[in-house]
């Protein structure tokens, strides 16, 4: 597995997660919630955009809690 990649774009507020080579894309699907679903060839999600993301105001985007879980 690749390392999780997390890309915030203050400019245009989406908040980008790859979990696979960003290369890879192949399509993208819309799920109607602000969220746009990143597929390679085969249809597997190797990521996923979120629409007008903006981090809370007390927040700077380095602050991003991510809670990260192993088993």
């Amino acid at each position: 597995m690749e390392k999780i990649r997390v890309y915030y774009d203050s400019h245009g507020n989406t908040l980008n997660v790859w979990f696979d080579d960003p290369k890879r894309e192949h399509v993208c699907e819309e799920t109607g919630e602000e969220v746009v679903l990143v597929k390679d060839r085969q249809g597997k999600v190797i990521g996923f955009e979120k629409l007008n993301f903006l981090p809370g105001k007390h927040h700077a985007i380095k602050d991003l809690p991510v809670e990260v879980l192993v088993s």
